[in-house]
């Protein structure tokens, strides 16, 4: 993209996403959301990638949440220009989205969040689309969008509901207070905690140890834990078992057990 508010690379089967705004403290405005989501489709789209990392640049943020003023423009835009029911509802389908939380969590590929400094509304609820978090210490996140008299959308209620549990969700999306990383790690918020200075070097570890799986079983242990979590036992048993039949068709199937015998590493087709 021309701004070069959101960096975009692919290393060795990663894509990495960067937000680049240090100056406002990766604050999200609408030009950033456009580019986030178009980059995660380009990610999706691409076999060459198996695991996409949202990092931040900038020592203090990894972002404060979506464009205050950004917003409060585009609102004064709206009010002067009042259009007809039918316009406006054209719009709203057509309209980029408050936050990229939605195609973050709409993707096949395993994500990671890289989190350091403030991280708070938007750039906590892109986090939270995340399957993974990784947080810095000295991290404060949190969801203060209560305290500018809206709430979290993008699913900030009902992903941190099933992370932390009920009444801790409501503490932290009712009071708009920050907490620090080593709270939300033990919470069950983040999966790691580390040094600022390992930060990167985690989330390449972790992604390395996501790498050594076949792609397509990545695939589908992801969609059999979300989805699952959503049905009785009984019946993310079967969807479980239904995946699984899935994956033992694979050449990558195949693959696994024949080079374990073989004493060397698989060679993954994704297929």
């Amino acid at each position: 993209m021309e701004d070069q508010k959101i960096l975009y690379e692919v290393k060795e089967k990663i894509a990495w996403i960067t937000l680049n705004r240090p100056e406002s403290l990766n604050a999200v405005n609408r030009d950033m959301v456009k580019s986030i989501v178009g980059y995660c489709r380009e990610a999706e789209e691409d076999p060459k990638v198996q695991v996409v990392i949202f990092k931040a640049n900038g020592e203090r943020a990894f972002s404060v949440g979506g464009d205050i003023k950004d917003r409060a423009r585009q609102n004064a835009v709206a009010v002067e220009h009042t259009e007809s029911p039918l316009v406006q509802r054209q719009a709203k389908n057509t309209a980029i989205p408050g936050t990229p939380a939605p195609a973050i969590a709409a993707m096949n590929k395993i994500t990671i969040a890289l989190l350091h400094g403030y991280t708070v509304g938007t750039g906590l609820l892109m986090s939270l689309a995340c399957d993974i978090r990784i947080a810095a210490e000295g991290a404060r996140l949190g969801v203060s969008e209560v305290r500018l008299g809206f709430m979290a959308g993008s699913g900030g209620t009902q992903r941190m509901a099933r992370l932390v549990g009920i009444p801790k969700a409501l503490e932290i999306c009712l009071s708009g207070e920050l907490y620090d990383a080593q709270e939300c790690h033990r919470i069950g918020l983040v999966n790691q905690l580390v040094p600022y200075d390992q930060l990167i070097p985690a989330g390449e570890k972790m992604a390395a140890s996501f790498l050594k799986g076949a792609p397509l079983a990545l695939r589908y242990i992801k969609e059999a834990i979300y989805k699952g979590s959503e049905m009785t036992l009984e019946q993310g048993l079967r969807f479980e078992s239904d995946l699984q039949s899935m994956v033992m068709q694979t050449e990558d199937a195949k693959e696994g057990p024949r080079a374990f015998v073989e004493k060397r590493p698989p060679v993954w087709k994704g297929r």
